[in-house]
C-alpha cells in the first residue's frame, strides 16, 4: 500500500524547522512527511544566520523549481501545504500540474491580488531594507516578528519562536512579490482559470496582520471562474505564525486535502461543527 505523502513548504523569513509540530504529528498517523528548507538554507540555522550567502540570490523561480524537482522523485503525487510564501510556492506548483491537493496557510498573494493591505505593504518594506540590492538578504527583528507574525503570543513567547525558527529571506523574492502587478511576466503568476490543477484550500487567520483575511480573500476570489475545486477557510483566532502551533489546524488541512483529492483512500470526512474526522488514514 503506498503511504501518502505530505510535502510542507515554509515561508521566506522562517526555517522549515517550524513545521516540527505538524511534521511530529502527521508522522505519528503513519504519512511520510518532506519538510526540506529552501535550497542553500540546509544546516544549523545560527550558521546559515552568519552567512547566507548560500541563498540571498534566490528567486522565487528557483524556490519553486526546487521543490517541483523534489516531488518529481516521488512515486505518487503529494499533499502540498505552504505556509505564508510556502502558501505562493504551494499555488505556483499546483498549477503546473503538481499534488494531489493543495493547502495555502496565510498565503503570499499571487499576481493579480491589487488590493495590497497597508500593514502588509508597510511590513514587507520595513522588513526590506535597501529595495536595491536583490542579492542580499533582510531578516525580521524580534519586534517586528511580534508585531507582525506573532502578534497573539507574549513577547517572551514570541522571542522564544524567533530565537528558534526566524531566518534571513532573500530580497530578490519579497521583491518579485510587491512588484508582481507591475511586472510583465511576474514571478508570482498563476492561470487562475486553470479547470484542471488539483484542488486548493486557502487558510486565513482572522489575527493576522502579514497576510489578513481581506488579503485571502482576494486571492481566493481569482480563482472563481476555475472549474478546479477552491475553498476558502478562516479561523478566528489565528495569527500568522500561530497557525504552525495547532495541531487541530493541521488535522482540518489534512482531512480537506484528503477528501478533495483524487484517488486517495479516505476515511476523513466533514462533521456538522465544520472540523474533520481525524481518523486520517495514510
Amino acid at each position: 500500500m503506498n503511504i501518502t505523502t505530505i510535502v510542507l513548504i515554509n515561508g521566506l523569513w522562517i526555517s522549515a524547522l517550524s513545521w516540527e509540530l505538524w511534521v511530529q504529528h502527521y508522522t505519528d498517523k503513519g504519512y511520510r512527511v518532506i519538510a526540506a528548507d529552501w535550497p542553500g538554507r540546509e544546516g544549523e540555522i545560527e550558521q546559515l544566520r552568519g552567512d547566507p550567502s548560500n541563498f540571498a540570490s534566490l528567486g522565487l523561480a528557483d524556490v519553486v523549481d526546487y521543490y517541483e524537482q523534489l516531488i518529481r522523485e516521488l512515486e505518487t503525487p503529494p499533499i502540498i501545504i505552504g505556509h505564508s510564501f510556502g502558501g505562493l510556492v504551494t499555488q505556483i506548483l499546483l498549477d503546473r500540474g503538481w499534488g494531489a491537493a493543495g493547502v495555502a496557510v496565510a498565503p503570499a498573494s499571487i499576481k493579480g491580488v491589487r488590493r495590497l493591505p497597508l500593514s502588509s505593504l508597510k511590513i514587507a518594506l520595513s522588513a526590506l531594507g535597501n529595495p536595491f540590492n536583490k542579492r542580499e538578504t533582510t531578516s525580521l527583528s524580534p519586534k517586528q516578528f511580534h508585531e507582525t507574525f506573532a502578534n497573539t503570543l507574549t513577547e517572551a513567547q514570541s522571542r522564544s519562536a524567533f530565537t528558534r525558527y526566524a531566518f534571513p529571506g532573500p530580497n530578490r523574492v519579497l521583491l518579485q512579490t510587491i512588484l508582481a502587478n507591475f511586472t510583465r511576466h511576474a514571478a508570482t503568476t498563476v492561470n487562475a482559470r486553470n479547470d484542471t490543477r488539483a484542488p486548493l484550500l486557502l487558510v486565513a487567520g482572522g489575527k493576522d496582520r502579514f497576510a489578513p483575511p481581506s488579503l485571502v480573500k482576494a486571492n481566493f476570489d481569482l480563482y472563481r471562474e476555475s472549474k478546479a475545486e477552491t475553498d476558502y477557510k478562516e479561523f478566528p483566532d489565528q495569527a500568522n505564525f500561530t497557525f504552525l502551533q495547532q495541531t487541530k489546524i493541521a488535522d482540518y488541512v489534512l482531512g480537506w486535502a484528503l477528501y478533495r483529492s483524487n484517488g486517495s483512500k479516505l476515511t476523513a470526512v466533514p462533521n456538522k461543527t465544520d472540523a474533520w474526522s481525524v481518523q486520517l488514514s495514510a
